[in-house]
């Protein structure tokens, strides 16, 4: 991954608030042309620094209410990559982390209901061999989501 410079830093500090803004209008901001702004994006994007331009979906509109995170202990460790692609299939978790700490993984999901949640835990991740325990936190409310800040230095 190449080093990020101040243009750079600039056009995703811009991007990160609103990432629908034109490129026209990223271009006026930044004092450049719209094609310089065009292929730095694609050079982030290229780099692995920019990993992502979609829309973020309210899953309590599609009705799944309960945001749950799951604590997984495994066997081994060593197991993990296998655990992560029965995980995969399971449509209602969102994400999936390799931690230390009391858990090997972080898992974090949504269900509609308690008794779904009640089904993925004991029916679906439960079941998948390497698993031996699991621990439940139900998110009572998302009060801070963002992106990292970008921060201007000097190069």
């Amino acid at each position: 991954m190449e080093r990020t410079d101040k243009l750079d830093k600039k056009i995703l500090g811009i991007l990160s608030k609103n990432a629908r803004m034109p490129f026209k209008d990223v271009a006026a901001e930044c004092g450049v042309s719209r094609a310089a702004v065009h292929q730095r994006v694609q050079h982030l994007i290229k780099d692995g620094v920019i990993i992502g331009s979609g829309f973020d979906v309210n899953p309590k509109s599609l009705g799944y209410t309960t945001c749950t995170y799951v604590g997984i202990t495994l066997e081994r460790g060593s197991m993990y990559k296998d655990v992560v692609e029965r995980l995969n299939d399971i449509k209602e978790v969102v994400e999936c982390h390799f931690t230390t700490g009391p858990y090997t993984m972080l898992v974090k999901l949504y269900a509609r209901d308690n008794e779904q949640l009640k089904e993925l835990l004991n029916g679906r991740m439960q079941s998948i061999p390497g698993v031996v325990a699991t621990e439940t936190l139900i998110s009572l409310e998302e009060s801070i989501r963002r992106e990292i800040p970008i921060v201007f230095e000097e190069d």
